[in-house]
């Protein structure tokens, strides 16, 4: 029997309905008061959780501790069922080889091409220089940058940037993705693209996904709309109807004041939130 490919694998993996991620009275602070202060949530297989708040409120730094980028001072953290506040460097980089981040502002390295760019982790791995090809061929394809391949990222737009920090994340089919501001200061019409190849990676794999952004209404494109495989974009869901595996956190002070679905959000009688959604 031949062995099963790594998207098979996801898949799998993705069936299970334990979390992918479990925060658990999560605190950490640097100099003054906690950054997050008591933080407790949970990631499901397949689901997408929008992060909001306002700048410097920690939504960064909770994506840094969700694949052990950064420790918390107490509580624990779980990433596909293993505790990782204590791990290893060894033992976290295992597991964060499963997992898919795109950085604020891309974070490519100028001075690779896009193909290398969005290979850099299988050929770190020593994975044969064809079958690198042939999976970034792929990647780039699903984010239609397939002539990008080799060109130098000082030659791209802003935004062609950011879709190859997408294929460069879901490359090795991931188990979760972490997107950190991926539309962050693009222009409406370039961020509207960026959304767009996000609800499709969502609805395509089902990959679990947390997602920060300060753009309201691309958190709301998202809650609000699917990929239409047939029409090659995305479309909106019927009028009334949201998203069933796409919800919100809000942060705020350090805390968690919010962790809910979307009718939830925009009826909440929080001040904060009333105000910040306004």
């Amino acid at each position: 029997m031949a062995a099963p490919t790594q998207l098979e694998l996801t898949r799998t993996a993705n069936e299970s309905r334990d979390p992918v991620v479990i925060f658990e009275n999560v605190s950490v602070r640097f100099d003054g008061p906690p950054v997050l202060d008591n933080v407790s949530f949970q990631v499901a297989p397949e689901e997408t959780r929008i992060l909001l708040g306002p700048a410097g409120v920690g939504k960064s730094t909770l994506l840094k501790l969700a694949n052990g980028l950064l420790r918390p001072d107490s509580g624990h953290i779980y990433l596909f069922g293993q505790e990782i506040t204590e791990m290893s460097e060894e033992e976290l980089l295992q597991l964060r080889i499963r997992t898919g981040m795109v950085f604020q502002e891309g974070a490519l390295f100028d001075s690779l091409t896009v193909r290398d760019n969005v290979g850099y982790l299988l050929m770190e791995r020593h994975v044969e220089e064809t079958e690198v090809d042939q999976r970034v061929r792929q990647a780039l394809r699903f984010v239609e940058l397939e002539h990008t391949y080799d060109m130098l990222p000082a030659s791209l737009s802003g935004g062609m940037r950011r879709r190859v920090a997408i294929a460069r994340a879901i490359i090795d089919q991931p188990q979760m993705i972490l997107y950190d501001s991926p539309t962050g200061g693009l222009d409406p019409v370039t961020s509207t693209t960026i959304i767009e190849l996000i609800i499709k990676e969502r609805d395509a794999y089902g990959t679990p996904a947390l997602l920060v952004t300060h753009r309201l209404q691309d958190a709301f494109t998202m809650a609000t709309h699917h990929f239409d495989p047939a029409e090659g974009k995305m479309a909106p869901l019927p009028q009334g109807q949201t998203h069933s595996m796409t919800s919100f956190l809000v942060l705020h002070d350090g805390k968690l004041i919010f962790d809910g679905g979307t009718d939830a959000l925009v009826t909440s009688n929080d001040p904060f939130i009333k105000e910040f959604l306004a």
